[in-house]
């Protein structure tokens, strides 16, 4: 299958070119299953299983759930491939074996994955955040890319999706995902306007009843702004951006300890981990006013997606003549 063919093949599968981006300590089986069987593809990170054995009942729960349906293959799942993530190995034969149709690989380089996930038909897509690590990737031979771009949720990129895109556009035509504050219909339509394939919208699904959150963390998502989103890599040693009021609560400090932490996958839910306590989000917060099903947040992102059409074509009919006008100056 060609890179444009992956591309057709999944709108023809699709509701909306839209994929829930893994969030970390967030996306589970339920919210994957939840976003495949809603018309769009669900994406988990492996270390949010606590064990091997966890993430073996959870790649199960999937494929038996979604098994013989027009859904089957419509999910993902996220590895990290830094060198000091201790699970790779084990999780690696696990995929092996339940053969998903698409890999992300985060935080590290996509070689490790790219033959073995290549050996049973699966598609690789490598998270990048800057114009060398897009180059690396293609030049290593993935299925695609995926832009994280500034406003995303989590770990986070610096670039606006108008430039990073752009760039990217000009010497890549492959299947292209962008993520960064990605939060309506509007948002959508724009990214696919840009030349990207695919919305990655992660913020506005943390609070669905099908995440692994706990009730305080989507109580502070309804709560919050834009204006209450911070980025700093006092958590993980990785820039991400966080809820203001969950790093208050955890007890960091971000003026007196940013940049302090180093970066360290292994025994990534073990005790002791920064992370554990604290909750991120997008810039695209704003967008959960209440708490709604994965299926709801779709069925509304679909019938505001059909309204765009006449709307913007009524907005852009005035441009022709805008232009007409001025070039007869």
């Amino acid at each position: 299958m060609t890179d444009r063919a992956i591309v057709s093949s999944l709108y023809d599968s699709m509701k909306l070119p839209t994929i829930v981006a893994p969030m970390f300590l967030i996306s589970g089986p339920d919210l994957v299953i939840a976003a495949a069987k809603a018309g769009i593809i669900g994406c988990f990170p492996t270390p949010n299983a606590r064990t091997i054995n966890d993430l073996e009942e959870w790649l199960e729960k999937i494929k038996s759930e979604l098994k013989g349906t027009k859904q089957e293959g419509m999910w993902a799942i996220n590895m990290i491939v830094h060198k000091s993530y201790d699970r790779f190995e084990a999780e690696m034969a696990l995929v092996e074996r339940y053969k998903p149709k698409f890999v992300v690989t985060a935080l590290g380089s996509p070689t490790r994955v790219l033959d073995r996930v290549h050996a049973f038909g699966g598609k690789v897509f490598a998270d990048v955040i800057n114009m060398e690590q897009a180059k690396k990737a293609i030049a290593a031979g993935v299925d695609g890319l995926i832009l994280v771009c500034s406003g995303a949720g989590g770990h986070t990129g610096k670039y606006s999706p108008f430039s990073f895109v752009e760039e990217v556009r000009r010497f890549y035509d492959g299947p292209l995902i962008v993520g960064g504050a990605m939060q309506s219909a509007r948002s959508i339509a724009a990214l696919i306007a840009l030349g990207a394939d695919f919305a990655y919208m992660g913020t506005r699904f943390i609070g669905c009843p099908e995440s692994l959150v706990v009730d305080e963390y989507r109580d502070m998502l309804v709560s919050s702004s834009m204006d209450d989103v911070v980025t700093s890599d006092v958590v993980s040693g990785v820039m991400a951006n966080w809820l203001k009021a969950s790093l208050s609560k955890a007890g960091f400090d971000l003026k007196s300890k940013k940049g302090s932490t180093e970066i360290d996958f292994s025994d990534i839910q073990g005790e002791g981990k920064a992370w554990k306590d604290t909750w991120g989000a997008g810039h695209g917060v704003s967008a959960t006013q209440n708490i709604e099903t994965v299926k709801e947040i779709v069925d509304s992102l679909v019938d505001e997606f059909a309204l765009l059409q006449p709307n913007l074509a009524n907005e852009l009919s005035r441009w022709p003549k805008f232009l007409k006008d001025n070039n007869n100056d």
